[in-house]
């Protein structure tokens, strides 16, 4: 659970002096409001409302306050005035501090699809592993439909919710948001994903509006490795789903509900092999080179 958000008695003083100033930068006093409301104990989703911000903006603040004091909210100030901060530094600091700092009290989800899996039926068996002869497959089969498989998966204890359906549309998506709302009643769930134009889709906005309990908070463009399950699909896939070999999609459909409840039953979280710093300086330098067309 992460830690209580405290605000310094002097700070709170500075803090108050900020917006009682004429000549304060409208972005100043913005990130003012946020960390004395989160002193007083206004939720997250209650709190960008009210204020008319996102919910990333909101978590972005307190942090930047929790990490480095009255200090973190000046970064980046020249001459008085507060430096423009990319959505892409944004969504970064957001996605990375949503693991390493969650909001008290609250469910982290990575959520995702796995779209168009395939229900193929291989000609010939694969032939097993043997010693000094990897495993074999043929390249031969027949395709007998697709599935589309949703999943969220629990940052704090590597869980896996689950859906399959016929498509991969907004419509799913929301369906499968629903699904979320039932399993963890009376709960707020912050949910990570990519800027896929699915979840940006007017009818899943207007869904998130109705359930201000949900927010979502948005990989960098280019940087969708950052959603934890992505990892886990990667499993699914080398372990239950290329291996097979089926008949139709209730085959398939099958196989991956089984594999998804064994590993819920013995599920652990993920670690991160690197630091904060490190991860924010590879996509860094990954987004510059993509810009410059190196």
């Amino acid at each position: 659970m992460a830690a209580k958000f405290v605000l310094k008695a002097a700070d709170r003083g500075i803090v108050e002096q900020w917006l009682r100033s004429p000549t304060l930068p409208q972005a100043w006093g913005l990130r003012a409001k946020i960390v004395l409301a989160s002193a007083d104990g206004e939720g997250v989703p209650e709190m960008a409302r009210r204020l008319e911000t996102t919910t990333a903006t909101v978590c972005l603040w307190r942090r930047r306050y929790l990490r480095e004091g009255l200090a973190g909210l000046q970064t980046g100030a020249r001459s008085g005035r507060p430096r423009r901060i990319s959505d892409f530094e944004t969504e970064l600091a957001d996605v990375i501090g949503l693991y390493l700092d969650p909001p008290e009290r609250a469910a982290v989800l990575c959520v995702d699809e796995k779209s168009q899996i395939q229900a193929l039926n291989r000609t010939q068996p694969i032939l097993p592993v043997r010693p000094g002869v990897p495993a074999r497959k043929t390249q031969d089969y027949e395709r007998n439909g697709t599935t589309s498989f949703f999943a969220a998966l629990e940052v704090a204890s590597g869980k896996v919710h689950g859906r399959c359906f016929s498509r991969h549309s907004h419509v799913e998506f929301i369906a499968f948001l629903d699904s979320l709302a039932k399993t963890y009643r009376r709960r707020e769930i912050h949910l990570s994903c990519d800027n896929y134009g699915t979840h940006k889709q007017p009818k899943v906005r207007e869904w998130l509006a109705a359930h201000p309990r949900l927010p979502l908070h948005f990989t960098p463009t280019s940087a969708s490795w950052l959603n934890l399950v992505e990892r886990w699909f990667a499993l699914i896939t080398s372990q239950a789903i290329r291996r097979g070999s089926f008949d139709s999609v209730w085959q398939l459909e099958r196989a991956i509900a089984k594999y998804l409840g064994h590993w819920n039953e013995n599920a652990k979280p993920f670690r991160w092999t690197e630091s904060a710093r490190q991860i924010r300086n590879a996509i860094r330098h990954a987004k510059a080179i993509y810009e410059t067309g190196h």
